[in-house]
């Protein structure tokens, strides 16, 4: 699920996606578009933290895995709410992206450097209360994301606004379950015109039936 976001206050962008879009090439696109994102880490996302050496005071960055940094604040984590949604950010986390320049000889190359990212430790998100055939999918394929007794770990490109990370990737759950009502109630999938302004019509009266069911069930 690829979610676009507006946050009201500083009329930025968010795009909150599941791990199925977790791919570097398009963190770089979104963000040379005025975009945010935001999404779950897998197990394979190889992340690094930063540190000074003491004796030569030079920068190493020390690889690390997504489950590592869950484990590191999970008692932390635990101890803060015995319900609902709790998270911790990680500060000093860093992701290897890459970047085109020109060599010597006046080449293009691609070459890879360390990026800041927000790591947040969540728990108890919502959606984690239903299994999605997506899910399913996901995991047959070794997509299945970094995870340790009920918490995940949340990737950001916006490493100075954390809180912000968390209360965007939460807003994506709404949208998941107006999908999952349009593809088993509203025939959300049963449009087979060729067209492309069928298909936008299609979608357009099904967001009309999905509001008026709504305002229905407010009423009621």
């Amino acid at each position: 699920m690829l979610l676009m976001l507006r946050e009201s206050v500083t009329c930025r962008l968010w795009v909150a996606m599941d791990r199925w879009y977790l791919c570097k090439h398009f963190f770089t696109f979104l963000e040379e578009n005025h975009f945010d994102w935001v999404t779950k880490a897998k197990r394979n996302t190889a992340l690094f933290r930063k540190v000074i050496e003491p004796g030569t005071r030079r920068e190493r960055y020390v690889p690390l895995t997504p489950v590592m940094l869950i484990r590191e604040v999970f008692k932390e984590l635990t101890r803060q709410a015995t319900s609902g949604l709790s998270s911790i950010s990680i500060p000093g986390i860093y992701m290897k992206r890459p970047y085109i320049t020109v060599n010597r000889k006046g080449k293009q190359v691609t070459k890879q450097r360390f990026v800041p990212v927000a790591a947040v430790v969540a728990m108890r998100l919502k959606e984690d209360e239903l299994i999605t055939e997506l899910d399913s999918i996901q995991a047959e394929q070794g997509e299945d994301p970094a995870t340790y007794k009920g918490a995940y770990l949340l990737i950001s490109n916006r490493h100075d606004v954390p809180k912000d990370v968390v209360q965007t990737y939460t807003k994506r759950w709404r949208i998941e379950v107006f999908f999952r009502a349009a593809k088993q109630e509203l025939a959300f999938e049963k449009c087979h015109s060729e067209s492309e302004a069928h298909h936008h019509a299609h979608f357009e009266l099904l967001f009309v039936a999905e509001t008026l069911l709504a305002v229905a069930l407010f009423e009621l």
